[in-house]
């Protein structure tokens, strides 16, 4: 049997911060939501749901939540991912420096999300 992925479930604190960071910075069209507690959107390929975590994973009052996570999820653009690192720059989002390697023909650009998600942005050469 074949399996196709259908979606990636970020479990975060807060879900309308992800929601404007993913729908303003990348543009993806929010598709359902309850608010404060499950937002899916729409992107691309497969969607994106952002499930607020449990009460027993909430940090203290007053402090941020911050993913803690062994996963990257990757955002192929089409074009100018040195203009897309400057937008995440000037919105003050972690991001690195715009690397390739010989025999590859993307250029790649590791970030954070708001929540410490790491993304990475991929162009074509």
């Amino acid at each position: 049997m074949k399996a196709i992925l259908n979606s990636i479930i970020l479990f975060v604190g807060d879900t309308n911060k992800l929601k404007e960071f993913y729908s303003t910075i990348f543009g993806f069209e929010v598709l359902e939501e309850i608010p404060g507690q499950w937002v899916l959107l729409n992107a691309g390929a497969c969607t994106i749901g952002l499930h607020k975590v449990g009460k027993a994973y909430e940090p203290a009052p007053g402090v941020l939540f911050k993913a803690e996570s062994n996963t990257k999820t990757v955002f192929e653009l089409e074009a100018d991912i040195a203009g897309m690192r400057e937008v995440l720059l000037k919105a003050n989002i972690s991001i690195g420096d715009i690397k390739s390697y010989d025999n590859y023909d993307y250029l790649l650009c590791d970030g954070e999300d708001p929540e410490g998600n790491v993304f990475q942005l991929k162009q074509r050469k």
